[in-house]
């Protein structure tokens, strides 16, 4: 056999599942619009119970794998990061707001000059 016939029944399983899964999310919607008269602790009570079967078989699919890995992969990831010290964090907080200063009052003085040129030769005055 070649590898898109083995591929095949995994494929429609998948798609059984992701329609199982995009059923219990529209009963979850819908069983919260129809019983909106019930309390909002057993509505999101069971809402999340939905959601959270719906991702359990998620899971079980390719596409719900690779997600899993791919979660997993970008948290040892973050792990790695080397995280500033609040002292780093507020010297350069501190520095980009001076530059943000500096760089708005710049701006500001040649807006001025060129307003300024620009009413000198068109002899308008605001």
């Amino acid at each position: 056999m070649n590898a898109s016939t083995e591929e095949q029944p995994s494929s429609s399983f998948d798609t059984l599942k992701w329609g199982i899964i995009s059923l219990l999310l529209a009963a979850s919607v819908a069983g919260n619009y129809v019983y909106g008269e019930e309390s909002v602790l057993i509505r999101a009570v069971a809402v999340v119970v939905m959601v959270g079967v719906a991702g359990l078989i998620a899971l079980q699919t390719e596409k719900g794998r690779n997600a899993a890995i791919f979660a997993k992969e970008a948290r040892t990831e973050v792990r790695k990061v080397v995280w500033p010290t609040r002292q780093e964090a507020t010297q350069t907080t501190g520095i980009v707001l001076v530059v943000t200063l500096l760089m708005s009052l710049l701006l500001w003085g040649l807006d001025s000059v060129l307003f300024w040129l620009v009413s000198l030769v068109t002899g308008m005055q605001v």
